[in-house]
């Protein structure tokens, strides 16, 4: 169980004079939930994602981004009382993702040359290595401390890290069962020649190798024809439903809604979180927009 908790968050982008984007969000997603966070464009919704997941085009001016975990929450790691609250804002972005942080993205890269397997292997290792060094304070030998995260999934020793090649087949095979994906699937380049939809399985099939504790969808459901957002969809209930994954959903539409229930909904104006509810709000915004909300929020204020 591990709870993601932003208060009062702030932020602008990162140059001399930057606009600020964010005016004070706050937001608690616990494993197990799915949230939508909906809003239009502009409102701060991917800046939210990206700064969760530490991405340097934004300066943090005032608050907090918190996950608390809990003692048992990676398999045969010794947590103490002391690292069970992490302020993610001191932390790396491969660090956060050590720690159960998952950002899913909107453009998902393309990358001829390295297979979907490799890179999925590489960054399994990547964040064992990383959550043991974490929490154990073990830094490797200097050789693999000097390659760190530049060594390329093509080079090496094809079994080296913990997770070996014959372990992750097996890995993989159930994970792509759970998502009812295709095994051939893993064995072509990395969102070479994907269509969009599948790359937005592929990032879903990430999630599900990485097993994180907090997923971050930015808009993935964008772009996708009914056949695939069904598919997308089943993918991540079954992140919710096989692995416990709290899962922060950002989203214009209400349809992805229709696959994917939320226990709450978010509607973000203006850099803040103005209204939450239940599922029902986000039919009420599908048929009335977000004009209404804005109206409650000013009358109100």
């Amino acid at each position: 169980m591990a709870t993601l908790e932003i208060k009062n968050l702030h932020a602008s982008v990162a140059e001399e004079g930057g606009e600020e984007i964010l005016h004070g969000v706050n937001l608690e997603v616990n494993s197990g939930e799915i949230h939508a966070l909906m809003g239009p464009n502009g409102s701060g919704k991917s800046t939210t994602a990206k700064i969760i997941a530490g991405h340097p085009a934004y300066e943090v001016t005032d608050g907090e981004v918190l996950l608390r975990i809990e003692e048992d929450e990676f398999e045969g790691v010794d947590i103490d009382d002391d690292q069970l609250t992490w302020n993610l804002l001191e932390l790396e972005p491969n660090e956060r993702a050590a720690l159960g942080i998952f950002l899913g993205f909107q453009y998902p890269a393309e990358i001829e040359g390295v297979t979907m397997v490799n890179f999925l292997r590489t960054a399994l290792n990547a964040k064992l290595e990383e959550r043991e060094e974490l929490f154990e304070g073990e830094d490797g030998d200097d050789e693999a401390e000097e390659a760190g995260y530049d060594t390329s999934p093509m080079e090496g020793n094809v079994d080296d890290g913990e997770v070996g090649v014959a372990e992750f087949q097996g890995i993989l095979q159930e994970k792509m069962e759970i998502l009812d994906m295709d095994e051939k699937f893993a064995h072509r380049y990395l969102n070479a020649g994907f269509s969009g939809g599948e790359k937005k399985q592929n990032e879903v099939l990430q999630a599900a190798i990485l097993e994180p504790s907090i997923a971050v969808l930015d808009e993935i459901d964008s772009g996708l024809d009914i056949d695939r957002l069904q598919d997308v969809s089943d993918g991540i209930n079954a992140l919710r439903d096989e692995q416990g994954t709290g899962i922060l959903q950002i989203t214009h539409y209400q349809r992805v809604l229709d696959y994917v229930e939320p226990d709450h909904v978010h509607v973000m104006l203006d850099g803040k979180i103005a209204k939450s509810g239940d599922a029902s709000l986000a039919e009420e915004l599908e048929d009335k927009g977000y004009d209404w909300v804005r109206e409650e929020v000013y009358e109100t204020a």
